[in-house]
């Protein structure tokens, strides 16, 4: 006989770990960091016809110290990627960030000097959302799934350990200048 039986009806039995994802995943702020075209769409995405409020992020926070995830929206210069580091910096823990465009998540068709080739130089990015510019259904994609990722994320102890798992598979990986096949 299990505990489940001995319960009355009524009562919930969960992880804290599950509340805790569920909470957070819920009460996203993201915090607006518009540089080109890709901003266009992303400000229709909290408009009435996507409607982002429905996930609860009708507000995009105007200081980084309200915000828990940034969409950076269109191409990172090399004069705008430490404002972009210090604003992620300033975001309280845990933060999250999608690289919204083709130019944030690789520089996009400005392979130059004066363009970052991909944000992920700046700052860590949880989820890349190609497209140039991507629609507003996609970004609303790419936030859906960011909450099943939110979800999932565990706590204290054992996220460092998790963590410190992803850091090793990521350096064990073959490096795409070895890969062979459709890369070359």
């Amino acid at each position: 006989m299990g505990i489940q039986e001995s319960l009355p009806s009524g009562v919930l039995l969960t992880s804290v770990e599950w509340a805790a994802g569920q909470g957070r995943a819920a009460s996203l702020w993201p915090a607006t960091f518009g540089l080109a075209c890709c901003s266009i769409e992303m400000m229709s995405t909290g408009g009435p016809r996507w409607d982002l409020a429905r996930f609860g992020m009708e507000v995009f926070r105007g200081s980084p110290r309200h915000a828990d995830l940034m969409i950076v929206a269109g191409r990172v210069s090399q004069k705008m990627a430490p404002v972009l580091r210090q604003i992620y910096d300033q975001m309280p823990e845990p933060k999250w960030v999608i690289a919204m465009g083709v130019c944030a998540s690789s520089g996009g068709m400005f392979n130059n000097y004066a363009i970052v080739q991909g944000v992920d130089h700046v700052v860590p990015v949880d989820i890349y959302l190609p497209g140039c510019p991507p629609r507003p259904e996609m970004l609303l994609d790419a936030i859906l799934k960011l909450h099943e990722k939110i979800k999932v994320t565990k706590l204290g102890a054992n996220r460092q350990a998790e963590i410190t798992e992803l850091e090793e598979i990521a350096l064990a990986a073959t490096p795409t200048s070895a890969m062979k096949g459709l890369l070359r």
